[in-house]
């Protein structure tokens, strides 16, 4: 009689439960436009995109080791690309959403090129130094509006309620591919890779893992994702500057969504997306009272939960709504 070989588990049932979840979620938000008032459809589409900026920032950091402090680059090349595009070149402007992160990519090749040869506290510091070059070449293109900025003028040819529920609708796409798509990227072979990085570059390196290539990969892929993040985000608001675009006022909110939440993990970003969102609507009209509750919130979690909110319950309680990892079962 032969024994019982192990199975290997590939979804857990808090994977299920979340994958179910979050169909639920999916289709509740598509019907969104016909029933939430526009305030709210303005407010899901700007957690759409920080959430989406999040766990972009997260796949590079959580993942891919590259600690960025000037991922706001990309939040201003889709956004000024998106107006370009939709104001000046005719087209589409939700179409041009995609196109605008394509662009962003494409910016990240050569900025890649850079800031590549540093590493460390050098590349962070040069991410920024980076950022700090766009947003200064914006500010003197005169076509671009200057350091004023510009008004997206090509959304005047939609009427009120289709500019709100397309633009609404592409945020929930954005949430699917972002979040969606990290989830698939992180359960594939290059996961594996990626996680062998994160423990240690010289030990994947030494197991035949192209760390340069795939590092340049994720960097790419969180420039794609972080442009289309920005030109959404600009589109909701109608109007961009150079100082709202580069401003350094989006790694804050980067690190609070991302490490409050639980760095590393796809539900961390969204824990701490909620948690930022929460605070904002309730101290928000406080004035400095909700910069002090941020920092509050910020320093607790910190001391309490190193691993962040949603990291801590993981480890303690086993939840894992996006389980990138398979379970290798004893037969009984």
């Amino acid at each position: 009689m032969t024994a019982a070989s192990p199975r290997v588990e590939r979804y857990s049932t808090g994977g299920r439960v979340g994958l179910v979840l979050a169909a639920a979620l999916v289709l509740a938000l598509l019907s969104g436009p016909f029933w939430l008032p526009s305030d709210a459809m303005r407010l899901v589409v700007q957690f759409a995109c920080l959430l989406a900026m999040s766990q972009m920032w997260n796949l590079l950091v959580g993942y891919g080791g590259l600690v960025s402090i000037g991922q706001q680059a990309y939040i201003g090349i889709g956004g000024y690309a998106l107006f370009v595009l939709a104001n000046q070149l005719g087209l589409n402007p939700f179409v041009s959403v995609p196109i605008a992160g394509v662009v962003a990519a494409l910016f990240a090749l050569p900025t890649s090129r850079v800031v590549f040869r540093l590493s460390g506290g050098y590349f962070a510091v040069a991410t920024w130094v980076v950022a700090e070059v766009y947003r200064l070449l914006v500010a003197n293109i005169s076509a671009l509006g200057s350091g004023a900025g510009v008004s997206l003028t090509a959304m005047l040819a939609y009427d009120k309620g289709t500019r709100e529920s397309i633009t609404f609708w592409l945020a929930v796409v954005l949430l699917i591919v972002t979040t969606g798509g990290v989830y698939w990227l992180l359960r594939s072979p290059l996961g594996l890779a990626l996680t062998a990085m994160r423990d240690s570059d010289i030990a994947a390196e030494s197991q035949g893992v192209a760390v340069g290539r795939i590092k340049l990969l994720v960097y790419v892929l969180a420039a794609f994702g972080t442009g289309c993040a920005g030109a959404l985000y600009f589109m909701n608001a109608l109007r961009i500057s150079p100082d709202a675009a580069f401003g350094m006022d989006w790694i804050p909110l980067l690190f609070f969504t991302v490490i409050i939440g639980g760095i590393g993990t796809i539900e961390g970003p969204i824990v701490g997306t909620l948690l930022y969102f929460t605070l904002r609507q309730v101290f928000g009209d406080y004035g400095a009272w909700y910069l002090i509750a941020l920092g509050v919130v910020a320093i607790v979690v910190m001391i309490r939960f190193p691993r962040g909110i949603y990291g801590e319950l993981a480890v303690r309680f086993g939840w894992r709504f996006f389980p990138i990892q398979r379970i290798l079962r004893e037969p009984k």
